[in-house]
């Protein structure tokens, strides 16, 4: 069974390596050992509620555990912008107007923006391509709101989602071309690099003073303001469909989206239930070594535990107010008959890695 978990000191070494296969955007996954290091080591503080307000996260890693594979991660950040300004791009509309000359435009301008101050943020989101098939993708992406939903006093009353922008077919932002450069005078990655490791001093000391109209950059960084890269598309449809839009609010390295909503309008956290758990036959199988039907109805299920929490994706429906599992279900999901899950249904189910 693929299941998604907190993570543990040990996966640091498969971290790394996952973090080698991400390409450039992704701020808050890089392939930095010291740095990945911390990372782990302020989520167990977190769970452990020995973290100051300003440096609570969570880190999660999906892994096959039948063959132990570490095949993605993903993680929370409690509340950004309480300790180092959280900076974004809110897109305004300016509108110059005369009546003597029967002129009017409309244009769109940047502003420099701290609206998101005090949200949660879902990030972090890698896939290995080796898993990029059989609903995985959907697993580790939700695997974050059925925390949130089960730990909802842990969180504060909106959350984000900063999408990777678009780039191009070599490799660059035509909106760090057009914009960043120019104010911060070093490239895309080192800027990337400087910001992911919480050195953000020079965002204030250099960034725009003053509105940037975007009718006034060349028409490929125009493009960009609020354009999502196309590896990042997945993603944007799953926290979409799971209640989160964009609200004028873009990156101000790349002008990928900010996607944002209450946590009580999440999905999850309106639609999920926690049921007692039955071991045994599921009930869409006539035996134990039958498979569930094409089409068979799924559910994301999860533990209840903090720092052994788990879920993953099964087969069946809350039946007289609970969920059956097969055994090797509730081993990977480390619960027992009678324990209680939290339960959400959905449409697609993860498959384990072929060849």
């Amino acid at each position: 069974m693929i299941v998604v978990r907190v993570v543990q000191t040990g996966d640091l070494d498969a971290l790394v390596g996952l973090a080698q296969e991400t390409g450039p955007g992704l701020t808050s996954f890089k392939p930095d050992r010291n740095a990945l290091a911390a990372r782990i080591a302020r989520s167990l503080r977190t769970l452990d509620d020995q973290s100051a307000p300003h440096e609570q996260g969570y880190l999660f890693v999906m892994e096959d555990s039948a063959s132990g594979d570490v095949a993605g991660v993903c993680g929370i950040e409690t509340a950004v912008g309480l300790d180092q300004p959280f900076y974004n791009y809110r897109v305004s509309t300016v509108v110059h107007a005369s009546q003597d000359l029967g002129i009017w435009t409309l244009m769109r301008a940047l502003n420099i923006s701290h609206d998101l101050t005090g949200y949660a943020e879902v990030c972090s989101l890698f896939l290995s391509p080796r898993y990029r098939a059989g609903g995985v993708g959907g697993l580790l992406s939700r695997s974050r709101f059925m925390f949130i939903a089960q730990f909802r006093e842990r969180f504060p009353q909106r959350v984000c989602a900063e999408m990777r922008g678009h780039f191009d077919a070599e490799g660059t932002s035509p909106f760090w071309r057009a914009v960043g450069s120019h104010f911060y005078q070093i490239d895309f990655n080192a800027a990337d690099y400087l910001s992911s490791h919480g050195r953000k001093s020079f965002l204030a000391e250099l960034m725009p003073r003053f509105p940037v109209y975007v009718e006034l950059l060349p028409q490929q960084a125009q493009d960009c303001v609020g354009l999502t890269h196309s590896d990042t598309l997945p993603a944007r449809k799953m926290l979409e469909a799971e209640g989160l839009r964009y609200e004028n609010h873009v990156d101000i390295f790349d002008a990928g989206p900010v996607l944002e909503c209450h946590i009580e309008d999440l999905r999850t956290v309106r639609e999920s239930v926690v049921v007692p758990v039955e071991i045994g036959v599921p009930h869409t199988a006539s035996n134990v070594h039958a498979k569930a039907p094409a089409g068979a109805p799924r559910a994301l299920v999860s533990n209840t535990s903090l720092h052994d929490f788990r879920v993953g994706v099964a087969t069946g429906l809350v039946e007289q107010g609970a969920f059956r599992l097969s055994p090797e279900e509730a081993t990977a999901l480390r619960v027992k008959a009678g324990d209680r899950v939290r339960v959400m249904p959905t449409a697609h189910a993860p498959k384990h890695k072929q060849g």
